[in-house]
């Protein structure tokens, strides 16, 4: 009896040691978050405020009045310094203002949001089917890298990870109005999810292929096939379980590079995005929506992080270390 309450306490420590290690590695990896959101919104709003021109330049190219350009610089804040107006911004920011556009006259946060969900929503879509495709070929590719189907995936691979996304979405709009096999008009999902989920697809190919090569030459895979464990069994759930892990640390810098890129497809296959919208910001200088959209950028790229770094930590608790 004794015994059994020593084995059950050492369990009971075991499982507060794990919660207590995953709150600490979750608590680490949200403040990071939150602290690479703030200095990217911070610096965008720097940046699109030290740039050459403002939303008044297009007023004073008109030939309107000088009061009447004071007056709007007043309104958006120009007339301060910079550390003022930063502050101010940063600020309102926190109470989820982020000000008004002068391109569409209406409040940035409602314009971000909707272009946020639109832009969330490719990527996830993108993700998923590359993720879909992905690791099972790498699976297959890696468990016989000199068979037949090795020799098919991997240069069209190759090529494919060389290939940035706006490549990629050119030849589909091409493909699209060539033969019809996809829709071309602006909203149409199917196009923009092809173009980034391609290249992601190849690179997670890839990189699982490695790690799965990598895995089958280990002791323990090797004894488990002298045992006499089936070659299906053997590579999906044996490898499958230890060549995964790797392929999930690299996750959240693929999540970034996804909206990275998808900034360039989306406004290539207009997509209602924040790359659409980033650029109609750009072009007519409005400092609070491009330092919207960068907010809302830096936001989504921050979930992801913590996203892939929450599954990778709970796949391998060497993370949590």
């Amino acid at each position: 009896m004794p015994r059994r309450c020593r084995c059950g306490r050492r369990r009971r420590d075991n499982a507060t040691s794990v919660s207590r290690g995953l709150l600490l590695f979750l608590s680490r990896r949200l403040l990071s978050a939150l602290l690479f959101v703030i200095v990217v919104a911070a610096s965008t709003f720097v940046l699109a405020r030290l740039a050459p021109g403002d939303p008044t330049s297009e007023l004073a190219m008109a030939g309107a009045d000088a009061s009447v350009i004071a007056a709007e610089r007043t309104r958006l804040g120009l007339d301060r310094s910079l550390p003022a107006h930063l502050g101010a911004w940063a600020a309102a920011a926190a109470r989820f203002d982020l000000g008004m556009s002068s391109r569409f006259g209406r409040p940035v946060r409602g314009l971000v949001l909707e272009s946020a969900g639109n832009t969330a929503v490719l990527a996830a879509v993108a993700l998923t089917l590359a993720t879909i495709v992905g690791l099972p070929l790498g699976l297959l590719t890696g468990a016989r890298p000199s068979g037949w189907l090795a020799r098919l995936v991997t240069p069209l691979s190759i090529a494919l990870v060389s290939c940035p996304p706006i490549v990629a979405a050119l030849a589909l709009l091409l493909l699209a109005a060539s033969k019809g096999w996809l829709s071309a008009s602006p909203g149409s999902l199917a196009l923009p999810a092809l173009a980034l989920a391609l290249p992601l697809a190849a690179t997670i190919e890839r990189l699982q292929s490695q790690a799965t090569t990598d895995t089958m030459g280990s002791l323990d895979l090797v004894a488990a096939a002298a045992r006499g464990v089936p070659p299906s069994r053997l590579v999906w759930i044996h490898a499958g379980r230890q060549s995964l892990r790797p392929v999930l640390g690299i996750y959240g810098l693929l999540i970034g590079g996804l909206f990275s890129g998808s900034l360039a497809v989306e406004w290539v296959t207009s997509w209602p995005g924040l790359g659409r919208l980033t650029y109609d910001a750009l072009v007519h200088r409005d400092l609070f929506l491009v330092s919207g959209c960068a907010l809302a950028g830096a936001v989504l790229i921050a979930i992801g992080n913590v996203a892939a770094d929450v599954i990778r930590a709970a796949a391998d608790p060497r993370v949590r270390a």
